[in-house]
């Protein structure tokens, strides 16, 4: 019995010592992980934010076309979406 628990408590060691082992040697995965996860999180929040200064730029212009008495506003609908799509295939 004192053998088996004896090999039980080797095992288990060498397992622990196994675990270290490769929690030590994956390290440097981990930090560039978080690093390349923190300016991921730092892209999208860019992002967001000019997506929506743009959709407020084009809700002014779309405001614009609903006020305007000179032509129908659908087809100043399609001027600013041609003009928006321009603008996004050029950036």
């Amino acid at each position: 019995m004192e053998a088996v628990i004896e090999k039980e408590c080797s095992a288990l060691g060498g397992l622990f010592q196994t675990v270290i082992g490769d929690m030590k040697s994956s390290c440097p995965i981990w930090e560039d992980f978080i690093t390349k996860a923190g300016k991921l999180q730092s892209q999208l929040r860019a992002t967001a934010v000019a997506v929506t200064v743009f959709l407020d730029a084009f809700q002014k212009v779309a405001d614009l076309a609903t006020n305007s008495r000179a032509q129908p506003p659908h087809l100043f609908y399609i001027w600013a979406l041609c003009c928006c799509s321009v603008f996004i295939l050029n950036v």
